[in-house]
């Protein structure tokens, strides 16, 4: 066991099992303590690497991150305690491998409930190589002004309450963290303050005692008074009371015991702790109590005069002239997290992103303030969704029904049109499901399947000036523009879109008004007249037919109508639409495990 000093003002930790608050806390104590560097190293949470943003003061840092103690070690030879945040299952196994690194002197455990036996063989390899364990069971410990580990002493308010921030004359060793807060609280209103504390931890089998923590401060000059706080079980205590009567600790002790209520309950009681039972008299909080007061310690007749005894003892030292007067220090002030500040109402600041179509900060996610399980209760399909979260509107049956058709009549048209053939030849070449989905949907635009809105924009244009088919029709010839949603490569007016005469069946059924698709229809018939192949195709049915169905459901006004249009939701029915047969080409061609794609030279026409 160490006889000396564990921690400084340039210790540095190598903290195992990431998390957030238990660092920044340490961190937070560094910049409120002034140090240079920040006291943790660096982070190993085991099969990650990499770096983690934090904060040292008001600058934003990146402590690296290790897969292995062994790599921590070696990367950062100078770092020399280890603060094990695993859990119980494997915080003997990685303190172990902590306490086998040559560069490791301490190793705090936070766990409890590590096996006993596990304990026992960390203890005896710390002792045989002069190490320092601190728990199990623990929250660790600190030295004013220097050094803290994990949560010890809880929130910087605290901290700044007990005067850590700077070193006092005190140490302090104790089995329960919960308690330490208390009596650093107290002992900062009746003496100079802490130099170091320590939470031995509350198992059974601590791997340093409190005897091991008192004969250190015995031996550092700044500690010139210590304060004890054991509990019933175990036998611990009785090994300060051996080194009080063999006079190996020279500087006042005041010490209490807790636990003293036990004797009022019939049966044997567990108070907290795992080693906090009574397991005979000589385990009892007053037998204790009395052995260390027969041994020389300061031990009060209650915890309530816990606190005088502590003044009294601390009062008389500086009377001797043994403790002179601490300077005190204005410590700086710790930045507020965004977060906290927002929640505390000190700051307001501007959201970054908004979203009117869902939210998911409640016990279940909404479309559109439509809870989740009321979306599958009442069985609404995948049309009812997309008028959630595209139209912020529960449309009737009939909309949303039309929706689902036109995204089942759109799904795909075969492997030879350019988003199949494209989504082909890139799942050919080996390439994962995102990248030949998007190779595919990279070619919709206006000569593919991207005509919707701009059939819907001209269509509606035009009807809405009362141009007949022939006016609209000749101006967009003198404008050299090709009429979007007519025309086909395959389909003529004998032979017309089966897609196209499905869609128009169920509009009549079912639409209040169709007047946008009878207007398509007369241009469709006027258009026929100059080319057989010029038939109203599936994007100028889709987008007449919306229109129809915006405006005859009464659920939009005609802004809302013209904005529809222009941002281009029509498009993205068919985007929607056509990724189910995109990617059930990706599927098709890696089933068939089908080669690298070529094209045959015999199809190019090589000319100068």
């Amino acid at each position: 066991m160490a006889t000396g000093q564990l921690f400084s003002k340039t210790t540095q930790a190598l903290f195992y099992n990431y998390k957030q608050l238990p660092i920044q806390r340490m961190l937070d104590f560094d910049f409120l303590c002034g140090r240079e560097t920040p006291s943790v190293a660096g982070i190993i949470n085991p099969g990650a690497e990499g770096f983690q943003k934090l904060f040292f003061g008001q600058e934003e840092i990146a402590i690296p991150v290790h897969s292995t103690v062994e790599a921590a070690c070696a990367a950062h030879p100078m770092a020399d305690v280890f603060i094990n945040f695993s859990s119980f299952r494997s915080a003997a196994a990685s303190s172990m491998a902590a306490l086998k690194q040559p560069t490791i002197r301490v190793v705090a455990i936070i766990a409890e409930g590590v096996p006993e036996a596990d304990t026992k063989q960390l203890i005896a390899y710390a002792r045989s190589n002069n190490k320092v364990v601190i728990g199990p069971a623990t929250v660790g410990g600190i030295q004013a002004g220097a050094f803290k580990i994990g949560d010890t002493a809880g929130t910087i308010d605290n901290i700044i309450h007990c005067k850590l921030y700077r070193p006092g004359s005190v140490g302090f060793v104790s089995k329960s963290g919960g308690m330490s807060n208390e009596l650093y609280n107290t002992i900062a209103r009746v003496t100079d303050g802490i130099y170091e504390g320590i939470a031995i931890g509350g198992d059974v089998f601590p791997g340093s005692t409190l005897s091991d923590h008192i004969l250190r401060f015995n031996n550092i000059p700044q500690v010139k008074m210590m304060v004890v706080l054991g509990e019933l079980g175990g036998r611990d205590e009785y090994s300060l009371v051996e080194a009080l009567k063999q006079g190996k600790v020279n500087k006042p002790v005041v010490a209490w015991v807790s636990g003293t209520c036990a004797r009022l309950f019939k049966s044997e009681v567990q108070f907290g702790h795992a080693g906090a039972k009574s397991g005979g008299e000589m385990e009892s909080a007053q037998a204790k109590n009395q052995a260390l007061r027969d041994a020389g310690a300061v031990v009060p007749t209650s915890y309530e005069a816990f606190e005088s005894a502590i003044k009294e003892t601390f009062e008389k030292l500086v009377e001797e002239g043994k403790i002179p007067p601490v300077k005190e220090v204005t410590p700086p002030q710790i930045p507020e997290d965004l977060n906290t500040a927002i929640k505390s109402g000190k700051v307001r600041a501007p959201t970054h992103i908004i979203s009117t179509i869902s939210d998911d900060r409640g016990e279940e996610p909404c479309y559109a303030g439509v809870p989740m399980s009321s979306i599958v209760e009442q069985g609404y399909g995948v049309g009812d969704v997309i008028s959630l979260l595209w139209f912020k509107r529960s449309l009737p049956r009939y909309c949303t029904q039309f929706i689902e058709i036109c995204i089942m009549l759109c799904a795909d048209h075969g492997p030879c049109v350019s988003g199949a053939h494209n989504t082909i030849v890139t799942a050919r070449a080996g390439k994962d499901l995102v990248s030949s989905l998007v190779s595919g949907l990279l070619t919709i635009g206006p000569r593919f399947g991207g005509a919707i809105d701009d059939a819907a924009r001209y269509f509606k244009d035009a009807y809405d000036r009362g141009l007949s088919a022939y006016e609209f029709v000749e101006s967009m010839k003198k404008k050299g523009i090709r009429v979007p949603g007519i025309g086909h490569r395959i389909k003529r007016g004998d032979n017309r879109d089966k897609r196209v005469e499905l869609l128009q069946k169920f509009a009549r059924t079912h639409f209040p008004s169709v007047k946008y698709m009878e207007y398509a229809v007369q241009v469709e018939t006027y258009t026929l007249s100059k080319a057989n192949n010029l038939v109203l195709n599936v994007d100028g049915a889709i987008g007449s037919l919306f229109l129809d169905l915006l405006a005859g459901s009464g659920m939009f006004s005609k802004q809302e109508i013209d904005e529809i249009v222009e941002i281009g939701y029509l498009n993205g029915l068919f985007v929607l639409a056509r990724s189910i047969g995109l990617i059930g080409h990706t599927f098709d061609q890696k089933r068939l495990k089908q080669p690298l794609y070529r094209h045959p030279w015999e199809d190019v026409l090589y000319t100068k």
